[in-house]
């Protein structure tokens, strides 16, 4: 059996306020390309399939479409959705109705039986090989909020159990007991989830702590050791958990911040034989849109390198003016002032007129001392420091060396007027 994992489309998301729709459906139609030419037989999409919990109406019929073409083209597909921290999940599990009809097992929470206690056997989704047998079970847990956790006891928590880390390793236990009883000799047991693993390498930019944050980061023995694979979302960064190459993040198909452009994006094909993991193979997604960061690197350049660099974008990317606005590439602009320079955007936004490129970033790095005006003067009453003082204090721990004549004149002119008003 061969199974596709991905996790975090974010579909509805924006970039700075530029809409992403042409990107996500330039990757579902890749997505589909690659169900039907290698051969896939279940697709499991590990949360965060939309960017809110009130996604636009095109997100949705993206995501609903995508759907549709993929049962048409691969009719046998199994396909696994489960909720994310970005997804409603009672929203997600809404057309469950329709959508298992069809093929399709959408988990938004945890199920729970007539009494409201957690019934596992709710959470198995049997995954088919090419002839149609039985080759896996998959535990398909969503997102766990603190609310579907397993209260401790007292006693547990005097000795030091964590309630959250405890709690998500009760849930995966019951629910890996389910999916063991339903286990027939040469079936696989693969688990999902939408968390924050311990040691894992985060995409600061675009990533919510979840889960009660850092401090609550889950070690990856919660997921028991006869689970051949787990498929796992949240982390944008694809990448295997500690020691086990059989826990994995699939990582974000699309840069979703643009500190996110460096590494690569995938999706992570998964094959299994006789119960066991044969292989895993990532899948390099195309980058739909480029994205350039000036200078780049998390680096700053001075002013003048960085309209430099703007002027020679057309011949690094290589611009096309029959371009579609929705696919000119991204820019971001990073600069180090040592001095005050308000007009700044505006000659950057000029750089870039005429071209079709996008900036959605300005990013400034002023070199001043960065003291507060208390800790530059200890020792001195701030009540009797002149005004000029102040400023020039102030503007010091911002900016290098001192500020221009014309500006200094604008302050005395506005000490002046704010003095004669009082």
């Amino acid at each position: 059996m061969r199974l596709l994992h991905t996790a975090d489309w974010h579909l509805g998301q924006t970039l700075h306020g530029f809409a992403r729709e042409h990107e996500h459906a330039r990757f579902l139609d890749w997505l589909l390309d690659r169900l039907e030419d290698r051969a896939v037989d279940a697709l499991v999409i590990a949360g965060d399939v939309f960017d809110g919990q009130n996604p636009p109406i095109p997100a949705l019929g993206l995501f609903y479409r995508f759907l549709a073409k993929a049962k048409a083209r691969c009719p046998a597909l199994d396909i696994v959705v489960v909720a994310g921290n970005h997804d409603s999940g009672s929203r997600l599990e809404a057309p469950s109705p329709l959508l298992t009809e069809m093929g399709v097992r959408v988990v938004g929470a945890l199920p729970v039986d007539e009494d409201g206690a957690f019934a596992p056997e709710g959470l198995l989704v049997p995954l088919t090989d090419r002839d149609g047998t039985v080759a896996a079970r998959c535990v398909a847990v969503p997102y766990l909020r603190p609310s579907d956790l397993p209260p401790l006891s007292e006693e547990e928590i005097a000795a030091g159990a964590d309630p959250l880390v405890e709690g998500v390793r009760r849930v995966y236990a019951d629910a890996a007991e389910a999916g063991r009883r339903a286990l027939r000799p040469g079936e696989a047991l693969i688990l999902t989830g939408h968390c924050y693993m311990r040691d894992g390498a985060l995409s600061e930019l675009s990533e919510r702590k979840i889960l009660g944050g850092n401090q609550h980061a889950l070690p990856v023995d919660v997921f028991p050791e006869d689970a051949v694979y787990v498929a796992l979302g949240h982390l944008h960064r694809a990448q295997a958990v500690g020691t086990r190459e059989s826990v994995r993040y699939s990582g974000s198909p699309l840069p979703l911040a643009v500190d996110e452009e460096p590494y690569p994006h995938q999706v992570l094909l998964a094959d299994f034989a006789e119960g066991r993991l044969a292989n895993v193979e990532s899948l390099r997604v195309p980058r739909f849109v480029a994205i350039r960061r000036i200078p780049g690197g998390g680096r700053f350049a001075a002013p003048e390198d960085a309209l430099a660099a703007l002027a020679a974008l057309e011949l690094e990317l290589e611009l096309d003016e029959a371009l579609p606005r929705e696919c000119w590439p991204y820019v971001e602009v990073s600069v180090e002032l040592p001095t005050p320079r308000p007009a700044l955007r505006e000659e950057v936004v000029a750089a870039l007129a005429g071209r079709p490129a996008r900036l959605v970033k300005l990013a400034l790095r002023l070199t001043g001392s960065g003291e507060a005006l208390a800790e530059s003067v200890p020792l001195a009453d701030l009540a009797d420091l002149a005004p000029e003082d102040v400023f020039l204090r102030l503007y010091r721990r911002h900016h290098e060396g001192e500020p221009e004549p014309a500006l200094l004149a604008a302050f005395h002119e506005l000490v002046a007027t704010v003095q004669e008003g009082a």
